[in-house]
């Protein structure tokens, strides 16, 4: 086998892989589950083994990255559709600490043990089950918990301290460079940011690494 000819496979596989993130989303990645995980496992060996084979073409590969595809499209499509399905698909989360106590039988059955719990704990913020009032072990193998009410950090309610609306941080500036599809969103141009950076004493923006807008708060900028 040539290299062009691999080349060309291996294009045209990656480019069908692309599609096909496309369409199934972003959840293979972002919520991935055990059963997710192995099917881009499956559909990365697909395209892999393909290559190096002289008796499989693009043809082949196609129709191998379509099938899997469509299978796991499907599997989606019905544990959107149907809620009884979930379970069996994807699973269900596991309430691992309930009221401040270990539930050494789920525990068992979702193959987990103690050091296990407290790393994923540990990375919580919580570095005692003391801590702990309740712990779910999420279907992607990451845990949700809930600290006791002594331990938890006091809100601005608890303290009684006045409320004020946050705004989302917004990248104006990165490498030296003006992110203009983000100027749009805070109503800015490049005259208004110029003018703002003259102001702080900042000639050009390309002195900046990183330039970040926040509503009635002034920019945050660091120079190279």
């Amino acid at each position: 086998m040539n290299f062009f000819h691999i080349f060309i496979e291996l294009l045209i596989g990656f480019i069908a892989l692309l599609l096909l993130t496309k369409i199934l989303g972003k959840t293979e990645i972002t919520q991935i589950t055990t059963f997710d995980f192995v099917s881009v496992l499956v559909l990365g060996e697909l395209v892999g083994n393909a290559l190096y084979d002289d008796k499989i073409g693009i043809p082949e590969i196609l129709s191998a990255v379509g099938i899997w595809g469509f299978l796991i499209y499907l599997t989606e499509f019905f544990t959107q559709k149907f809620r009884a399905s979930r379970a069996i698909l994807e699973g269900k989360p596991s309430i691992i600490i309930d009221k401040g106590k270990i539930d050494y039988n789920e525990i068992k059955k979702n193959h987990l043990d103690l050091n296990q719990l407290q790393h994923l704990l540990r990375a919580k913020d919580i570095f005692s089950f003391s801590e702990c009032y309740y712990a779910i072990l999420e279907t992607d193998g990451t845990i949700s918990a809930m600290k006791k009410q002594m331990f938890s950090t006091p809100t601005k309610q608890d303290l009684n301290l006045p409320l004020q609306n946050t705004s989302l941080p917004i990248s104006v500036i990165m490498d030296g460079e003006i992110i203009q599809e983000n100027l749009s969103l805070i109503q800015y141009d490049e005259d208004t940011l110029s003018k703002e950076l003259k102001r702080l004493g900042i000639s050009s923006y390309k002195e900046i690494l990183y330039a970040e807008w926040q509503e009635n708060m002034p920019l945050y900028i660091q120079k190279y």
